[in-house]
């Protein structure tokens, strides 16, 4: 099996930072995801089905696919493929997201989360930076992690049969982790601010960032790379 180093628990880190960020973008911005696609599908194919009980407007939701997409084509195909190491592309990715999420964190402390300007710069943001952390964690191409989609996860864990302990654990640790940050992010708007959960998270990517970049520099690092 190939060595994956930190990247792991790091993974699983960013996967508790996804669940405060749909947890705000559910919740306060007009119950539309930024990160979780397939309910923003749905709600999409409700509305243009003429839905009179879609939560939120057509609108926000379009906007965040749209630009989930181009965080994640920008992701993919133009951001960063000059690194090699796959420690090194965690870092450099999780820090400009981190500088994303502090400008989403800054739009809702200044311009508030109500239908608006600031409402939609805020969905349009954390979109293009959910896109964008999506495409460069399949780029690591860790087994199990995928930070933001747990369906197949959550299925594989139960349908799968004979899978390594280790294996199981990963897949049972991935979707804790989503379920955990949503409910501390549901728990920090009601208790903090609506901000709260954004300012979380964009600690932990600058934590991301800082420990792959360590981590990516010690004498054994080429293990993982």
């Amino acid at each position: 099996m190939r060595d994956h180093g930190p990247l792991p628990p790091l993974l699983v880190l960013l996967t508790v930072m996804t669940g405060f960020v749909d947890s705000v973008s559910f919740l306060e911005l007009g119950n539309v995801f930024v990160a979780n696609m397939t309910g923003n599908i749905i709600f999409l194919g409700l509305g243009l089905g003429g839905s009179g009980g879609v939560p939120g407007d057509i609108l926000p939701t379009a906007l965040s696919t749209g630009l989930f997409c181009v965080g994640a084509a920008v992701g993919g195909h133009l951001a960063f493929n000059g690194i090699t190491h796959r420690g090194r592309l965690l870092g450099a990715a999780t820090a400009t997201q981190a500088c994303a999420v502090v400008a989403a964190a800054l739009i809702v402390s200044s311009l508030g989360h109500v239908p608006g300007s600031g409402r939609e710069a805020t969905i349009a943001v954390l979109a293009v930076s959910m896109g964008w952390q999506y495409a460069m964690v399949r780029r690591l191409e860790v087994p199990d992690f995928r930070t933001i989609v747990v369906t197949t996860t959550l299925t594989a864990l139960v349908a799968d049969r004979g899978e390594a302990k280790e294996r199981v654990v990963r897949k049972a640790l991935s979707i804790a982790a989503l379920l955990l940050g949503a409910a501390i992010g549901s728990v920090l708007i009601r208790k903090v601010a609506v901000s709260a959960p954004l300012w979380c998270a964009a600690v932990v990517l600058v934590v991301v960032a800082a420990v792959s970049f360590v981590t990516a520099s010690r004498e054994d690092a080429e293990k993982w790379g």
